[in-house]
């Protein structure tokens, strides 16, 4: 059989010719409305072959209903579900090329490991020998070869999940789609569940699709994420990009911290833009054409700033000044909070040097807060 002793993973496991299909999913112009009310608002969606797509977005944002559309468990009301070219709309989940883990895993415990992750080709009537070389090349897959024997109640929970796994891309799925299955881990085995996830998918390169409000698990684990609120994209595109360009709002505050400033163009000088930023004139990168008087919102991550001990006579211009309200120490770094006079809460995150004095500031203590040039998110006021 070729379950090869070293592990790998031969690429049975797509249809054959699937390999060279760059759009293994398709979702045109999908609508969808539970008793009246609209779920999935005109949804556009490409899923690429081999690659590691995130669902992103708080409870009832729709992509536990994208996720169920993709595997035929709903209907659209409108619009097109194209699985390698073909729309599959009128079909049932048993006739499409996706498989989906669970949450709950919802392993058969009477069973061992080899009958659970067996099942469906016992119930397709596979072969016995097919079967057998199947499952034991998908166990090793997921490093699981030596547990074939035992119950689901013997295994951890990430081995449960790893079973879950196996038993959905041993029926040959284009895609396999994970519905928040991380959920009910504790904290360490859920971040080794994250790296497992990672690393099957690189070895058994079909595209996964993942559903999760938590936003670090996307951005660790993720090739491309679907930042979702109320029905609709917020914004797609690589974990760099959602949490470093965000373009809107929701993104920028649901995708990690940010700091929101208020600001309004005070000046442009041979293309130098001065802004009001909560009070305050400081220098602004200039990532768009702007004009004097336009109001806009300046965005900046913590790690983003950086916050200095004011001096007998200190030099504020270009710089925000307040006090500090709060301050972490967090080994590798120091986060604080300043309060600016204005009442503006910023956050801060700079990695701690017990050398550098600018550290030495205390609780009450008035500070400056500058920030690193260019690392500016500038977005246009929201209605």
């Amino acid at each position: 059989m070729a379950n090869g002793k070293n592990g790998s993973y031969n690429g049975k496991y797509a249809d054959k010719g699937d390999e060279n299909v760059a759009k293994v999913v398709e979702l045109k112009n999908i609508s969808k409305s539970f008793d009246g009310c609209e779920v999935l608002k005109n949804i556009d969606l490409t899923i690429n072959n081999g690659e590691f797509l995130t669902l992103l977005g708080p409870s009832g944002c729709g992509k536990t209903t994208t996720l169920r559309l993709i595997a035929g468990f709903e209907t659209p009301d409108s619009g097109e579900v194209l699985i390698n070219g073909k729309n599959v709309v009128e079909l049932p989940p048993n006739k499409r090329h996706v498989n989906t883990v669970f949450q709950s895993y919802a392993l058969f415990p009477h069973m061992t490991v080899f009958d659970n992750v067996a099942f469906g080709l016992k119930m397709s009537k596979t072969p016995s020998k097919e079967v057998k070389e199947r499952v034991y090349e998908v166990l090793s897959a997921v490093k699981l070869s030596d547990f074939a024997s035992r119950k689901p109640s013997q295994l951890s929970g990430g081995q449960q999940q790893r079973v879950a796994v196996a038993r959905a891309i041993v029926n040959k799925p284009s895609v396999l789609l994970l519905d928040e299955p991380l959920s009910a881990l504790d904290a360490k085995l859920r971040y080794q569940m994250q790296e497992e996830l990672k690393r099957l998918q690189r070895t058994l390169k079909i595209a996964f699709v993942l559903v999760t409000h938590d936003q670090e698990e996307a951005l660790s684990i993720s090739d491309r994420v679907v930042v979702m609120n109320e029905g609709v994209i917020q914004q797609t595109g690589s974990p760099k990009q959602v949490y470093e360009e965000p373009k809107n709002l929701f993104t920028a505050q649901f995708v990690g911290d940010i700091n929101i400033f208020d600001a309004q163009v005070v000046d442009i000088d041979n293309g130098v833009v001065t802004a009001d930023v909560e009070g305050y004139r400081c220098a602004v990168d200039n990532k768009r054409e702007m004009h004097v008087g336009e109001s806009f919102k300046l965005l900046l991550r913590p790690e983003d700033m950086r916050v200095e001990k004011l001096s007998e006579e200190p030099d504020t211009v270009g710089l925000l000044v307040g006090n500090v309200e709060l301050k972490t120490y967090k080994g590798a770094t120091l986060d604080s909070v300043i309060i600016l006079e204005n009442g503006k809460r910023v956050m801060a995150s700079e990695y701690f040097d017990e050398e550098d004095e600018d550290f030495d500031y205390q609780i009450n203590e008035r500070v400056s807060i500058g920030w690193v040039k260019g690392w500016e998110v500038i977005l246009e006021n929201e209605e």
